[in-house]
């Protein structure tokens, strides 16, 4: 897995090391890098242990994948977009082992689709619930898991132009053999 820095160069863009982060707006002193952190170490008051509360954990990566596409490869968009649909339009319950099933989905999918790409919202446009909003507005595990969800549902819904794409990659996905 390449470093988010130099997916960022790659993707020719600079990141910023101070301030909030660029990407969500998040209310951080130290940009993209703070807000990774907060990401990569936040919410512990979940008990990711408990499968109950894997869904969650799914719920996080994605929304911020989805909010800092720019420190991602191209195909990011696409699955974690479809994740968010398969939960929020089919109802699936998402486990560990359903993310390597549609990872190789999207493999076979991408082969007829090179030119296809899922190009984000603007910077900043990507839902006003960030990593700091979360941590700043809960006091309890409940609380946590109930903004987890709101943040969730909101970065996918600023994706709703692309909504019709992984809408035909989740029935695909949903009626593979």
């Amino acid at each position: 897995m390449q470093n988010y820095v130099d997916l960022a160069e790659k993707n020719g863009v600079t990141l910023l090391s101070n301030g909030k982060c660029q990407f969500c707006g998040a209310n951080t002193k130290r940009g993209i890098h703070e807000c990774l952190e907060i990401f990569n170490l936040g919410f512990q008051e979940i008990d990711f242990s408990n499968i109950e509360n894997h869904c969650y954990r799914f719920l996080i990566v994605d929304a911020h994948t989805l909010q800092h596409p720019e420190i991602h490869g191209r195909w990011n968009n696409h699955f974690h977009l479809s994740r968010l649909h398969l939960v929020f339009n089919y109802n699936v319950k998402w486990t560990y082992d359903l993310s390597p099933k549609l990872s190789d989905y999207l493999n076979k999918y991408k082969v007829h689709k090179q030119d296809e790409y899922l190009n984000p919202p603007n910077a900043l446009e990507r839902g006003d619930i960030t990593t700091t909003h979360i941590i700043e507005n809960y006091s309890n595990e409940s609380e946590c898991k109930s903004l987890i969800k709101d943040w969730a549902l909101e970065v996918y819904n600023k994706w709703n132009t692309h909504h019709h794409v992984v809408d035909v990659i989740a029935k695909g996905f949903l009626n593979r053999k």
